[in-house]
């Protein structure tokens, strides 16, 4: 699991970006990837996986 902040989601296309707190890389997050429901400062952890257009976040909840 990582570790990071809710950059940025968008309620009603059910998408945003979250930024890993060790890496400051950006991860694309969407709604089916969320365990709990989040909005935009958020701390939450996540996994990583292989997405259509690079790495998504998925498993996220809030930490």
């Amino acid at each position: 699991m990582q570790s990071g902040k809710v950059k940025f989601f968008n309620e009603s296309k059910g998408f945003g970006f979250i930024k890993d707190n060790d890496s400051d890389k950006e991860y694309f997050v969407h709604v089916t990837g969320l365990i709990d429901k989040v909005r935009e400062n958020d701390d939450v952890t996540f996994d990583v996986t292989e997405g259509r257009k690079g790495l998504n976040a998925v498993n996220v909840k809030l930490a």
